[in-house]
């Protein structure tokens, strides 16, 4: 099944559908792609990072989990296939697909969905819509940079905190120095290093495409993510698509902080789901770059809006007592695109 997910869009597989060697399941799937090719002609990717994603689904044996989830990266110009970061765009699709699959049954007029995300070894609830007992994809909810309206589909994430580095902060630093740059190195679910834009010679509100375009900029930014890697406990990441690079600014359209993504080597159309939840978060550290920027607002439930190039994304975050973050909360939507077979 081809779906959106959030502002991603890609392949949904029953994992007893694919191959389970993994050597053989990753060629089929670059087949399927058209990788390696910048415009992957000769398969489904859309020439674009966003639009060249897989998620297994399976029926889950975990107690209390209904669904477990794999995330896979199909590199576009690169025959590489990866499970090194998760991705909480196709998430959004992962709830409605199992139910179509009949890997669970619907439950009223709205079905909650716990899903164990394999990669980083968490859960999500998300709440799909399926009045009648079955998905509709058709409602109100709006979310940046996906045109029109569809169903709301909330995210709820628990102990996303270190889901890939270990720790919140992998280094026990808010803030650490990298080629003479101040950084925090941050992992709620998606890792990150977050710098001043203005530290990387931009203002942090430019287009993508005057961003792409920026090679000087682009090395500096890939020479501090090489030496990151190592210190957030991810070994060498030459050819791994984390961790993300978050260039913030201060915001301009009322959100906590404005943001450019590079994934890694790529700027964002917009931003993940786990990258804005980690960017969001990154503002409640004290002495960070995104703090020294962002508006916070009070209270121990906080909605922090991460301003990106096609708007805004919206965060909950809840923190204790001490100000640590408990729980990451976003709303998506997603829609099925097509139903059938795909050849390879």
């Amino acid at each position: 099944m081809w779906m959106r997910g959030g502002t991603s869009k890609g392949a949904f597989f029953l994992a007893a559908d694919l191959p389970q060697d993994v050597a053989r399941r990753d060629a089929f799937l670059l087949r399927v792609m058209g990788s390696p090719d910048p415009r992957q002609i000769d398969g489904m990717g859309g020439a674009d990072p966003l639009t060249s994603k897989v998620a297994v689904v399976s029926k889950s044996a975990r107690e209390g989990v209904d669904i477990d989830y794999l995330f896979l990266q199909v590199f576009v110009d690169q025959p590489i296939v990866t499970d090194s970061q998760n991705c909480g765009n196709m998430l959004a699709g992962v709830g409605p697909f199992a139910i179509e699959r009949g890997l669970i049954s619907a439950k009223g007029e709205e079905t909650r969905v716990a899903i164990f995300m394999e990669n980083t070894g968490q859960v999500a609830v998300a709440t799909v819509q399926t009045p009648g007992g079955a998905v509709t994809y058709k409602g109100d909810a709006a979310i940046s940079g996906v045109p029109g309206t569809a169903a709301p589909i909330p995210l709820a994430f628990r102990d996303t905190a270190g889901s890939s580095c270990g720790a919140l902060l992998p280094t026990g630093n808010g803030v650490d120095e990298i080629d003479g740059i101040k950084v925090t190195l941050i992992d709620n679910g998606m890792p990150c290093v977050v710098i001043a834009a203005s530290d990387m010679g931009i203002t942090g509100y430019e287009d993508r495409d005057t961003l792409d375009a920026d090679a000087a900029m682009k090395a500096k930014v890939e020479a501090i993510r090489l030496k990151a890697g190592p210190l957030m406990n991810l070994g060498d990441v030459k050819e791994k698509s984390v961790p993300k690079m978050m260039l913030v600014a201060a915001p301009r359209e009322g959100g906590a902080i404005a943001v450019r993504s590079l994934i890694p080597h790529r700027v964002h159309a917009s931003i993940g789901v786990l990258g804005a939840v980690s960017v969001a978060t990154a503002c409640l550290i004290e002495g960070s770059p995104a703090a020294a920027l962002a508006v916070v607002p009070e209270g121990t439930s906080k909605t922090l809006g991460v301003e990106h190039p096609t708007g805004v994304t919206e965060c909950v975050v809840t923190v204790d007592g001490s100000g640590a973050p408990v729980e990451a909360g976003m709303l998506r939507t997603a829609r099925k695109l097509m139903d059938g077979m795909v050849f390879a």
